[in-house]
């Protein structure tokens, strides 16, 4: 029976959490029940003013816990944020202990999985009083969209070196050891308007200069760590007017920020030569939205996860991802950090999932990850 009755704290807390709406930049309720839960663990609690950057009412979450062992603070990171559609999201929970949105909204697992299991982790250490370190804990806003609320962060609060952001999808177990850097790009091509059938000479065809471009540049995977598309291209006004501009966005991904970099000077050498030619002038507009990251499979952050994992007899994979996280963040500020599953599936879809076994694993993670004995290091 899909009763409460069935359900675990966890899961009544996953619940609670996935239907709050809390898309990018809409992050208020969400942020206000965090903050209470986290003074109720005994966190001191701040929110810092990321919003104000991006006409939003809601901040970065931070929390600090103090433990009992040696040893450095250990920093946990999950994003309150969700997707679009993320409004008036419903959970449904199965017999089976798989949780679902109702099929008209995403769940929101990406990233509650995060938020509770972090919760749920500092719960089991305090009730079962077990020596844990220092625990810090940043709940940013706006992930989804290129990570632009940590982008807001003050680094120089953050007491710890090493940070477990849980915002991977799979089951617990797994964690992304690289990301690559994404440069987002838009240019615009200006011509000539010209009548296209009594004097279309005097034109300079805008769409015609983007499209040869756009036919001369390599699409798709650009070598074994880089990859290109331009995924938007609108231009002109009427199919009887030489067209005067138009304009192409895409982006750049690759696990070397020196490559990406040489890529979009590609691309804007590409453009210089064929209004050269062809006549016209164009303008160019990039953002780097995330800087490529690789951590050493031999630090320490890594082998206290291999270690956690061992311990609660999980399969232990070392993986890569192309997608970002507030990871790409926290390594350009010389914090070393992994992405790790929490049992999200089918994310950034209506057929989004989680289920409550990955839940409690991902909890019994967290609480093994921060309450390893300095000795055992």
């Amino acid at each position: 029976m899909n009763t409460k009755e069935c359900r675990s704290r966890i899961v009544d807390e996953f619940i609670e959490l996935t239907q709050i709406d809390a898309v990018s930049y809409r992050e208020r309720k969400i942020a206000d029940v965090l903050k209470e839960k986290l003074l109720q663990l005994g966190f001191e609690v701040q929110e810092d003013q990321a919003g104000t950057a991006y006409g939003s009412s809601t901040g970065n979450l931070y929390g600090f816990l103090k433990g009992s062992l040696p040893g450095g603070a250990i920093l946990f990171c999950a994003h309150m944020d969700t997707v679009e559609p993320g409004l008036g999201k419903h959970a449904v929970f199965h017999e089976n202990g798989k949780i679902t949105s109702s099929g008209d909204t995403i769940l929101g697992a990406d990233d509650v999985c995060g938020l509770v299991e972090i919760l749920e982790a500092v719960r089991i250490l305090k009730e079962k009083q077990i020596p844990h370190r220092d625990i810090e804990v940043v709940f940013p806003i706006a992930e989804e969209v290129f990570i632009k609320g940590t982008d807001q962060l003050d680094f120089t609060k953050l007491r710890a070196k090493e940070a477990y952001v849980l915002d991977l999808s799979g089951a617990p177990g797994s964690a992304a050891l690289r990301a690559p850097s994404l440069i987002s790009f838009s240019v615009t091509v200006k011509g000539k308007a010209a009548h296209a059938g009594f004097n279309p000479e005097k034109g300079i065809h805008a769409i015609q200069i983007m499209s040869q471009v756009i036919a001369g540049l390599p699409m798709g995977h650009v070598g074994d760590d880089t990859t290109f598309n331009i995924g938007t291209v609108a231009g002109g006004k009427l199919v009887n007017i030489v067209p005067e501009e138009c304009t192409c966005k895409g982006e750049i991904r690759s696990y070397s920020h020196q490559k990406a970099l040489e890529l979009l000077e590609k691309i804007r050498a590409s453009f210089e030569k064929a209004v050269r030619e062809k006549g016209g002038s164009f303008s160019m507009e990039h953002e780097v939205n995330l800087h490529a990251y690789e951590t050493d499979r031999e630090a320490p952050v890594v082998k206290r996860f291999e270690r956690a994992c061992e311990r609660l007899s999980l399969p232990c994979t070392l993986t890569e991802t192309f997608g970002g996280s507030d990871n790409n963040n926290f390594a350009l500020h010389g914090i070393s950090g992994i992405v790790i599953s929490c049992g999200m599936y089918q994310c950034h879809s209506t057929l989004e999932y989680t289920y409550e076994k990955d839940l409690k694993t991902g909890a019994a993670l967290v609480a093994a990850l921060v309450s390893e004995r300095e000795t055992e290091l």
